[in-house]
């Protein structure tokens, strides 16, 4: 039965696709969530930091603005005025920048991680079509973010109005106050409307990027056939791959057929392990072994060394061990010298000094 295009989508996506996803800039994230933390952010550094600032612009009027700055109006001491009322506002307000800046990035990397992604940054022309962009207001997500975005405003309203309701009394009194004493109370005003607000945004901006994860989450899921299409292409079509097999196994071949007729011996396990030695003692050191296999080698190597007379010793542990300790080309190790040289003593005594006939021997 054919897979529906949209309703079979039931297969967790790939490492692959999420990483493909990933590098277009498809991850979940959420724009409300970043805004929401740099108001509190802000707010709470503000609210740390903001009597510096204050008591920096303040210094920065007096200095500026004051009776001996204006008594004393040479270009010099203005200019060290400035200069030095720039350097106090300046490291007034360098705590507060560096906290934003830290807590956005700080936002970002949560949600996404480390991601650099030059896509999203490449201009779209097409966004700037407000016909195109006005249509997308009323139709499929366009309707459901819009109404979305009338409720977030009409909730945070209501606990803007929550937060000032409470206070009216004092702020219909303030017209009887000192200059000084309204600043505070907008200022006392305008923080707990930023938290109350702040809060509300956050824990809305936290429902919309639980959202977000699970759109992005089910736009990748996949079909069982688009799972099997992946993993068929990055672990190669069967059919190369069985290509591939048989032009390694033809040189496997061609390789034993001109290696294993040169050996003295082949000892075996018999059947799971065939290790070819060759030994020319005016060019050798040791025995060598020109080949070996397992299984399926094996039995080639036997069918091969029965084609050209030579004489195979069924010797398991010490194939076992060549098999184990020796690659194809080395000369064997020190420890296992006189089992060698006893079964090369006993094959050139039945060839007759040295000569090949066809033979198999069982030594135990």
């Amino acid at each position: 039965m054919a897979e529906k295009p949209d309703g079979d989508k039931t297969e967790a996506p790939t490492p692959k696709r999420r990483q493909e996803a990933r590098e277009q800039g498809n991850v979940p994230r959420s724009t409300d969530l970043t805004s929401a933390v740099m108001m509190l952010g802000g707010l709470v550094l503000l609210n740390y930091y903001g009597a510096g600032i204050v008591g920096a612009l303040k210094d920065v009027m007096d200095r500026l603005l004051g009776q001996e700055s204006l008594a004393n109006l040479d270009p010099s001491s203005a200019a060290n005025n400035a200069y030095g009322a720039i350097m106090a506002v300046g490291a007034a307000l360098a705590p507060m920048f560096i906290g934003a800046f830290v807590i956005a990035v700080t936002v970002n990397v949560a949600q996404v991680g480390l991601s650099f992604n030059m896509k999203k940054l490449q201009p779209n022309f097409g966004a700037l079509n407000p016909i195109k962009g006005a249509g997308k207001l009323f139709k499929g997500k366009g309707v459901v973010q819009l109404i979305l975005n009338l409720l977030k405003l009409t909730l945070v309203s209501w606990t803007a109005y929550s937060a000032v309701h409470g206070r009216m009394g004092e702020i219909v009194g303030a017209m009887a106050l000192e200059f000084g004493q309204i600043v505070l109370l907008g200022a006392s005003l305008v923080y707990s409307i930023g938290i109350r607000v702040g809060i509300v945004l956050l824990i809305l901006a936290l429902i919309d990027y639980a959202y977000q994860r699970f759109r992005v989450e089910k736009e990748l899921k996949m079909t069982k056939q688009e799972v099997k299409d992946e993993m068929k292409r990055m672990d190669g079509d069967p059919q190369v791959k069985q290509r591939r097999k048989q032009l390694a196994m033809q040189m496997l071949n061609k390789k034993l057929a001109q290696d294993v007729p040169t050996a003295d011996v082949i000892v075996t396990n018999p059947t799971h392990y065939a290790v070819a030695l060759k030994y020319d003692a005016g060019s050798m050191g040791a025995p060598r072994v020109v080949a070996k296999g397992q299984d399926f080698i094996a039995l080639r190597i036997r069918e091969i060394a029965v084609g050209a007379g030579i004489p195979i010793v069924e010797r398991p542990p010490l194939a076992r061990s060549l098999y184990a300790a020796v690659e194809v080309g080395d000369e064997i190790p020190e420890g296992l010298y006189a089992a060698v040289a006893e079964i090369l003593a006993y094959v050139y005594e039945l060839s007759g000094k040295g000569g090949r006939r066809r033979s198999t021997v069982s030594a135990n």
